[in-house]
């Protein structure tokens, strides 16, 4: 079984997607914590999406590509994406989510989710 850590880039199966759910191979964050991730009882993870295609709006948090995220293009965290999937769905590690951008996706998050006021 595979074991993400909290802020690793992820490429995810989402295959078979459903309505207007994302579909193939796509980059998704691992959001759930490390303890929650090396649980051998539990078998997802939670992840946000991440696309090419964002707005500048506060819970799409643009992200550059680099050597340590392993994204190929500007992207951004879609916070307001919020996915439990299997860890089957977990195909490769592409990269860690850069340190400067962490703050921001925990802080989107709670905007997306209402427990932070919006400033």
């Amino acid at each position: 079984m595979k074991n993400p850590k909290r802020f690793e880039i992820w490429l995810v199966n989402w295959n078979p997607g459903r309505g207007s759910e994302q579909e193939g191979l796509r980059p998704s964050l691992v959001i759930q914590t490390d303890a929650g991730n090396m649980n051998p009882d539990y078998p997802n993870t939670i992840v946000l999406g991440i696309s090419t295609k964002g707005r500048e709006i506060p819970f799409h948090i643009k992200i550059e590509p680099s050597i340590n995220n392993g994204l190929k293009s500007v992207s951004f965290v879609k916070c307001e994406q919020i996915f439990t999937i299997s860890k089957e769905r977990l195909v490769e590690k592409i990269g860690s989510l850069d340190p400067q951008y962490a703050e921001k996706v925990e802080t989107a998050i709670k905007l997306v989710l209402g427990l932070e006021s919006e400033r």
